[in-house]
Order: C-alpha cells, then structure tokens, then sequence
C-alpha cells in the first residue's frame, strides 16, 4: 500500500524510496519491484492528465529518473 500523499512530496528523491519501499513489501504485485513502482508513477501521471501543474509534472518526471537510481536501472 502506498503512503498517503506520497505523489505530493516535495522531493523526487522521496517519491522513488518511498515507492520503491511500497513495492518492494507488496505480496500483491505480479511484476518485478521495479516494474510495479515505475507502473504506479505513470499511472499516477497519466491519470493527472490536465489537472497536474508543470511543477507537478516535472518533479515527478524528475521521480522517473530518481527510480531508475534507486533500483540501479539508470542508463
């Protein structure tokens, strides 16, 4: 489960362990962790559509690329 609010932090870097840790702990998830957390941030993003900020799509854009840190993906 996800923690409320997390997609409103203000850090990037806090979004990506945060998901990281939701999916890491999951039992319900059928992917990879990795595969499960990058999916729940562009569902997020998709689902803002309109009503997300620039600021807003940004910084989680930004999380993208923290994510692939995090779980040593980065290219």
């Amino acid at each position: 489960d996800l923690k409320h609010h997390l997609f409103k932090q203000r850090s990037p870097v806090a979004i990506a362990r945060s998901l990281k840790r939701s999916a890491e702990r999951s039992h319900r998830r059928k992917a990879s962790p990795y595969q499960s957390a990058m999916s729940m941030l562009n569902f997020y993003i998709n689902r803002g559509g309109k009503n997300l900020s620039a600021t807003e799509k940004k910084k989680l854009n930004a999380a993208k690329g923290e994510l692939r840190k995090v779980f040593g993906r980065a290219a």
